[in-house]
């Protein structure tokens, strides 16, 4: 059985290196999903530098992880610098080909360091960081660009081997995926267009595990916003965070589902166990 886990960190450095309450939170994750033991973690929204993780952060990285190789990329000039990024840690004795594509986003997005793939012997191991469609919805045009690339990306991988693509994909595609689906229907990440963007990427071939393996559960998400210091308690939440699996190995998964992040709010990791 293969165990990966996916999340969004939002800032590396301040999870490892921070004292503050938020940052002790966070190092509680990293612990918790130790106790996974998963094959391979999955990190997005590392908002490192160009040059990516220091020394200090590896060293600390290993302390709470130990036993992974780690690949990363980070958003580089004419991108903002500290700015998206994701990393890949994978099990020491795991053998993978490393790349960090470009698929033609428009802006700056192939600059943000948003995707990195890893091709094992069985499958493709996709990390993936969808932009935001931003405040007042100013980015949303060149979204819908990128989900498109994005489908077409995954779909030229797939003729190759089974693809296994996760990460924080910005978009909540049904109402049950948000639990205030009214007034949200305007608000980035729930979008007719984004919604859309994603029923087309299930369309060519993928399925979307947590759905596939659960049904309509309700009321399970990823992310509560930070901003609204009740909305974890309340569970007013999002699932915007995927593990989205071909569909001719989508028989093979035994467990999608979220690992608890206790009193931290914003993403919680989510977990996927599959027979490869």
């Amino acid at each position: 059985m293969t165990r990966l886990i996916s999340w969004n960190i939002d800032s590396l450095n301040a999870a490892l290196t921070s004292t503050s309450d938020r940052a002790l939170l966070s190092q509680e994750v990293l612990r918790t999903i130790a106790k996974e033991d998963p094959d391979i973690i999955a990190i997005q929204e590392t908002k490192l530098s160009p040059d990516g993780p220091t020394d200090k952060h590896k060293e600390l990285l290993a302390e709470y992880l130990p036993g992974y190789k780690t690949e990363w990329t980070s958003s580089t000039p004419p991108a903002r610098k500290g700015y998206a990024g994701t990393m890949v840690l994978y099990r020491e004795g795991m053998d993978a080909a490393v790349t960090m594509p470009r698929i033609g986003a428009p802006d700056t997005m192939d600059d943000e360091g948003r995707l990195l793939t890893l091709e094992f012997d069985d499958f493709f191991f996709v990390n993936c960081y969808t932009p935001n469609a931003g405040d007042e919805l100013r980015r949303l045009k060149e979204r819908q660009e990128w989900d498109k690339l994005f489908a077409d990306y995954l779909t030229s991988l797939d003729k190759k081997k089974p693809v296994i693509a996760c990460g924080d994909l910005n978009v909540a595609h049904k109402e049950i995926d948000l639990a205030n689906p009214a007034s949200n229907h305007m608000s980035a990440g729930f979008t007719d267009e984004e919604r859309e963007g994603f029923t087309n990427l299930l369309a060519k071939g993928f399925v979307d595990s947590f759905r596939f393996v659960n049904g309509d559960v309700p009321a399970v998400y990823s992310w509560w916003s930070q901003r609204i210091k009740t909305s974890k308690a309340n569970n007013a939440g999002w699932r915007i965070d995927y593990f989205v699996v071909s569909d001719r190995i989508k028989d093979k998964i035994s467990d999608s589902s979220m690992i608890d992040s206790g009193a931290r709010a914003d993403h919680t990791p989510i977990k996927l166990e599959i027979e490869l």
